[in-house]
């Protein structure tokens, strides 16, 4: 059913040194997480059993705490590029760029203006940020397409661990505005009926994964369920 291209890419937020279950984009109060999948939130622990659920190419991680600006977790990043050395790793880790082995994602919530974006001139994942409000940040970055790299994710911040569904208004927009980039979906995954209807949506191909945390957690989307898109 997937194409070669299309990726489910977990996802972990890491907070006070600890996987954290992300919801509605309220940092202030991430709780550490409780997974159907260990009996941890320990990072290497959460990744093991991501891998046994499932063996992905590619895994999110959201440094949180250097996102806020109150610290980071560089070593332990360090930690699991080590221990995985098979994963691609994408990193947000806010504005400030890690030292770690891992492709950056910058997200348009973290730039004050277009000019501070691009002086970074390494190559990135960029993260179109939207809240309840709407989007997030560069204003430039959301209404048109010039600046954009090779991969984009539409994050839907609002619907992050709210099983509520993908924001498919919010994507078909995205998609409009750029026919080479490739785009991910984010935020509000809950099943593979998710899935299914990503796919039956992706005619022009741009559709190049979907990012996921709370449906592998909970057990709605099982390893059954990914191999069914590979």
């Amino acid at each position: 059913m997937q194409t070669q291209s299309f990726q489910i890419i977990p996802v972990i937020d890491l907070m006070r040194g600890q996987v954290v279950h992300a919801k509605f984009g309220q940092r202030q109060r991430y709780a550490p997480i409780n997974s159907r999948l260990c009996d941890s939130s320990e990072a290497l622990d959460i990744v093991a059993a991501l891998l046994k659920l499932y063996p992905f190419r590619t895994l999110y991680i959201a440094d949180i705490d250097a996102i806020l600006g109150i610290g980071n977790h560089d070593a332990l990043i360090t930690n699991i590029i080590n221990a995985f050395p098979k994963l691609t790793i994408w990193l947000d880790s806010g504005k400030r760029l890690s030292g770690c082995k891992a492709l950056p994602v910058l997200g348009s919530e973290s730039f004050l203006n277009l000019e501070t974006y691009l002086e970074n001139k390494k190559p990135h994942v960029l993260s179109l940020d939207f809240n309840a409000q709407g989007a997030m940040g560069i204003s430039e970055l959301h209404n048109e397409a010039t600046h954009w790299p090779e991969e984009v994710i539409c994050m839907a911040l609002n619907a992050v661990g709210s099983s509520q569904g993908v924001d498919v208004a919010r994507l078909e927009q995205i998609m409009t505005l750029n026919k080479a980039s490739k785009i991910y979906a984010a935020g509000g995954v809950r099943n593979i009926n998710d899935l299914q209807a990503l796919v039956a949506m992706n005619l022009s191909g741009q559709i190049s994964g979907v990012l996921v945390a709370s449906a592998l957690h909970n057990g709605q989307m099982t390893g059954e369920d990914i191999a069914k898109f590979s």
